[in-house]
């Protein structure tokens, strides 16, 4: 075996034994089918470990640091996710995996790496992502509706203050009436989804845009100038859709920038449109305040 040969059998046995102590944490912490599905991948990591260790005749020790970062994220934005993002880092291995197909067993490593986990990944349920489609009413809404309205109450108000004032009552009343109609459509959902609550439905949709509203109108409470406040808001309406399309992207292997671009587009269109008809009332009623 040549040098580089071997660099390459050590960098994929240190890369398995890695993602082993991965999986074997996350099905320590699981429960039911997730538990039983990660425990399955913990053992076919160990296998492939074992593969090169055989090849390497050697002893290496796992990346600690890789460890602690996934499972900070399987902790914070949910175990579907950071396995999901660990497997888009797979495909360097994968790359690797081919160069030294030319080794006997190889072949059957590079097949699990590009099929099994996949597959097995896919089997994984999650509260987080169960509750998505609430999650993406209450965002999709606030953002629409809340960037649109804080547009129009700029030019209309002309003062910081106000502006935030009006855009939290609107939020408010708005993320209840929300709330509701997550809750309805919860009901509805749950003659499909027996495991799926209602209540807790509503509660995604009703935080998740309450909590998308105290986002955007704080520039209104922090700059006293009512044009910097505006653009700051918009361009946080335009970083927490990128960060969710990402979320959700990586999560149920979905394309990032058709979607991004489309709500994105909705949202900055509707915005401006408002911004438009706060200045044509506030020319034709002479509103001054």
């Amino acid at each position: 075996m040549d040098l580089a040969t071997r660099k390459a059998v050590l960098r994929s046995q240190c890369a398995e034994l890695t993602e082993h102590y991965v999986y074997s944490d996350l099905a320590r912490r699981s429960t039911g089918k997730n538990a039983r599905v990660l425990r399955k991948l913990a053992r076919d990591e160990k296998q492939h470990h074992n593969f090169w260790q055989r090849l390497s005749g050697e002893t290496v020790r796992p990346n600690t640091r890789f460890i602690a970062w996934y499972k900070l994220l399987a902790r914070t934005v949910g175990v579907v996710f950071a396995l999901r993002l660990m497997e888009r880092g797979e495909d360097l291995a994968q790359q690797a995996y081919r160069k030294l197909q030319r080794i006997k067993g190889v072949d059957r490593l590079l097949h699990d790496e590009e099929a099994h986990e996949h597959a097995l990944i896919d089997l994984l349920k999650e509260e987080k992502l169960e509750y998505a489609g609430s999650i993406v009413l209450g965002l999709n809404d606030a953002l629409v509706e809340l960037t649109g309205a804080l547009a129009g109450f700029t030019f209309a108000l002309q003062n910081a203050s106000l502006i935030a004032l009006a855009g939290f009552i609107t939020g408010f009343a708005a993320s209840l009436s929300m709330a509701a109609s997550g809750y309805l459509q919860g009901k509805e959902e749950a003659d499909q989804n027996a495991t799926k609550s209602p209540l807790k439905a509503a509660m995604y949709t009703g935080i998740t845009y309450l909590v998308t509203v105290l986002i955007l109108i704080a520039p209104y409470f922090l700059f006293s100038n009512i044009y910097h406040a505006l653009v700051t808001t918009l361009s946080l309406a335009v970083v927490i859709v990128a960060g969710y399309t990402f979320y959700i992207g990586v999560a149920k292997n979905l394309r990032f920038w058709p979607r991004f671009l489309e709500m994105a587009a909705i949202s900055l269109i509707v915005a401006a449109l408002s911004f438009g008809v706060g200045w044509l009332l506030r020319s034709v009623f002479g509103i001054q305040i």
